[in-house]
């Protein structure tokens, strides 16, 4: 009966993932659009701007490392289609200041012209049990991670709601659906973005606005290789049971999300993980406990 049941559910995930392109809205043309990527100086973010790009796409990288935004800008620019295609960089910490991201929005708005589409890539990974983290760690992954994509998004609804088009993602993680040991600051923070995503959603469909929220797995960028540096045993048991996937791989399917709307596939499987990761968790306690019972005995 339970095989049956798991049989019927998988079944009726790939139907919707398969039909889900059939009930879509008409699927946004990237020649001669205005994609705007912040977070867009390296990783999935900078890959993202060149698959844009490769379709025809105009670009604003929005990121805070002046020379890593000139770099991506030249990668970029060696995958244009046209003569006519321009990469704008502008450097600003999107998590800080709205009023100073609505301007330099609005700078590049006046140079590339409005947004057809907002991807919030920007966001950063701290590890660690919750008791060790520090409070202010809580705080800065809420501030870059959540309100870094609500500032650029906030700056560029009104506009698309007036031109009856856009898209607006947001690239949250695996970590956004489920949560997982030692990510209790990154994990709320990605979790946060769904909320806001589902919630914007309902507000800006009437306008034929679209909002989509992509859900990563662990993938081979600085971001990464930096976030491994803190993990906890259990985090990094719990990442070896995945595969990493490469950032040009990621970027493709997060834009074809988004400019034909269809439901993530990321999403649809993300559940079929947390058994195993409960079992890891409960695994690494109970060889520790045995530790300590072992060194008191010595």
């Amino acid at each position: 009966m339970l095989l049956l049941a798991a049989a019927f559910l998988v079944a009726f995930v790939l139907l919707l993932y398969m039909v889900s392109p059939l009930i879509s809205p008409k699927p946004l043309a990237l020649p001669g659009a205005h994609v705007v990527v912040t977070g867009g100086s390296s990783g999935i973010g900078k890959c993202i701007a060149i698959e844009c790009y490769k379709q025809g796409a105009f670009i604003t990288l929005v990121a805070r490392n002046e020379d890593r935004l000139l770099q991506a800008k030249k990668e970029i620019e060696k995958h244009s289609v046209n003569d006519k295609q321009v990469v704008l960089c502008i450097s600003v910490d999107v998590s800080q200041d709205y009023n100073q991201v609505e301007n330099v929005i609005k700078q590049a708005q006046e140079k590339l012209g409005p947004v057809d589409m907002l991807v919030n890539c920007a966001g950063m990974s701290l590890s660690g049990k919750f008791e060790d983290l520090e409070v202010s760690t809580f705080e800065r992954l809420m501030s870059v991670n959540y309100l870094g994509s609500v500032y650029p998004s906030r700056a560029v609804i009104t506009t698309m709601k007036e031109r009856r088009v856009g898209r607006v993602v947001f690239v949250s993680s695996q970590a956004g659906q489920l949560g997982l040991f030692g990510f209790t600051a990154y994990s709320a923070s990605k979790f946060a973005l769904r909320g806001l995503a589902e919630a914007l959603q309902m507000e800006v469909k009437p306008y034929n606005v679209y909002v989509t929220v992509a859900y990563p797995p662990d993938t081979d960028t600085p971001g990464f290789a930096e976030e491994n540096k803190t993990k906890p045993l259990e985090t990094r048991l719990i990442s070896e049971t995945t595969s990493v996937c490469k950032p040009e791989q990621v970027a493709k399917q997060i834009v074809k999300d988004a400019i034909v709307v269809t439901m993530g596939l990321f999403r649809t499987i993300a559940l079929f993980y947390l058994g195993s990761f409960d079992s890891i968790v409960r695994r690494c306690m109970m060889q520790r406990a045995k530790s300590e019972i072992a060194d008191k005995t010595a």
